[in-house]
């Protein structure tokens, strides 16, 4: 079994880091790597990684979603116009997936006690946050985002008899992985986000015959998310095991496939896109579906990762007002999941408000910032969504009639910003950064008048 001290494979430095610090309760000493989690603690753990990885995979497609090109007027054809918003319609139906997918990670996490988990590590992250394999970073869409994403939703540990899914495997490559990583390599972890969860479903097995039913399941099952507040039907309540297992059946096989089905999940269709666009960049080199668009903050990063950094006034301004609506719809959820004494109205108001910031802020947000310039430092390449979070704890706000005027004036601070921020961006945004700003006062006095 590793240990933080230990050395690997003949005297190289064993794993350090937060991951190792909970090896030991994690595995058991005959355990293969692909479940044993033992300790309502470990399993509790590895259900927080989970979290973090679905919550920074769904940023990842918005990412590369919000990078592809939005008019004919940029150097597209009709023909290639439409193959781009086909592919962005895609990727932001696999983000939204990936959304659903977080959200029965907090069920799972709510149904064996634990807090709600929306926390996760700012890109760019360090190597050693999480295993090579599933290595997360934000990339403007392109052959080697669609050849990783795919890489991420490979179908996983079972035999490929259909020579199509072998071929498609091959697709599937991950990013080139250039700083070392002191924990994965030499303990192997989880090699697919399949993996991960095979082993959690592994875990809650255990701890359910270990434990007992009533002492594994002990969450208050009104705290649930379901499709009643946020209309998905796969969104199950989990209150015992068989929920459990539905729940994780829903993640894996969206993500990789039910054995046989893989060309309609995640795998599948990002594949089909590779495919298409390899094709029309055979039919004409000079194709670019995608704004020259970089990963860059607001801000250095304390990890002390090297990430290009944002002078150009406007950009910076348009970039923390994206970074601070997300972190109110993160305040949202976290009062979603962890709430105490609000009504079925209230609650769906939370839902309510949560989603329309996605759709009508965060998403219109992170498409102005694509045209955007980064600085002089930086010519030639337009910033992208960078999701900074400025805190390193969760989002929760723990007193009821406090944490709606937190969130309300949050959110009136963040509309008066939006309007100010068109003085210093192009005119072409002045309407969309009002639009956005309209929005955000309408969710504000939503929160206001259902307190």
């Amino acid at each position: 079994m590793a240990t933080t001290d230990s050395t690997i494979d003949g005297g190289a430095p064993g794993p350090q880091g937060p991951l190792a610090t909970v090896l030991d309760i994690r595995w058991g000493p005959e355990d293969p790597h692909l479940g044993g989690l033992e300790h309502r603690e470990a399993l509790i753990y590895t259900l927080g990684k989970a979290a973090e990885l679905e919550h920074l995979v769904m940023l990842q497609y918005i990412f590369a979603a919000s990078s592809l090109k939005q008019r004919v007027e940029e150097n597209l054809t009709p023909e290639t116009f439409a193959a781009v918003q086909r592919w962005r319609k895609t990727l932001l139906e696999i983000s939204q997936q990936e959304m659903l997918h977080l959200a029965l990670v907090q069920n799972l996490l709510t149904a064996v006690g634990a807090a709600p988990r929306l926390a996760r590590p700012n890109f760019p992250m360090p190597a050693y946050a999480y295993p090579a394999g599933v290595r997360i970073e934000l990339v403007p869409f392109g052959e080697a985002a669609l050849r990783h994403f795919a890489f991420l939703e490979r179908p996983e540990g079972h035999d490929i008899a259909d020579p199509e899914e072998f071929a498609a495997l091959a697709e599937a490559i991950p990013l080139a992985n250039e700083a070392p990583d002191g924990i994965v390599p030499h303990l192997h972890e989880f090699d697919t986000i399949g993996q991960l969860y095979r082993s959690i479903q592994a875990g809650l097995e255990y701890l359910d015959g270990h434990l007992g039913h009533d002492r594994l399941f002990v969450g208050p099952p009104d705290a649930q998310a379901t499709e009643e507040h946020f209309r998905w039907p796969e969104l199950v309540a989990v209150t015992d095991l068989d929920s459990a297992r539905q729940a994780i059946d829903t993640i894996v096989e969206q993500g990789e496939g039910a054995r046989g089905d893989w060309r309609d999940a995640h795998f599948g269709r990002l594949i089909g896109i590779l495919d298409e666009y390899l094709e029309l960049k055979a039919a004409d080199p000079d194709f670019q579906p995608a704004r020259p668009v970089i990963a860059a903050n607001v801000r250095p990063q304390p990890t002390g990762v090297v990430v290009p950094l944002i002078t150009d006034p406007g950009t910076t301004r348009a970039m923390d007002l994206l970074n601070v609506v997300y972190e109110v719809l993160l305040q949202l959820l976290s009062r979603y999941f962890a709430h105490t004494d609000e009504t079925e109205e209230q609650l769906q108001v939370l839902a309510d408000v949560a989603v329309g910031l996605m759709y009508t802020a965060i998403k219109p947000l992170a498409a102005i910032v694509t045209v955007m310039p980064i600085g002089p430092e930086h010519p030639h390449v337009t910033a992208g969504p960078a999701f900074e979070l400025f805190y390193q704890v969760d989002y929760l706000l723990p007193h009821r009639a406090a944490a709606w005027i937190l969130m309300e004036e949050r959110l009136r601070d963040a509309a008066a910003f939006a309007k100010r921020c068109g003085q210093l961006c192009t005119p072409t945004l002045v309407e969309p950064l009002a639009k956005v700003a309209r929005s955000l006062e309408r969710y504000a006095d939503q929160l206001r008048d259902d307190a």
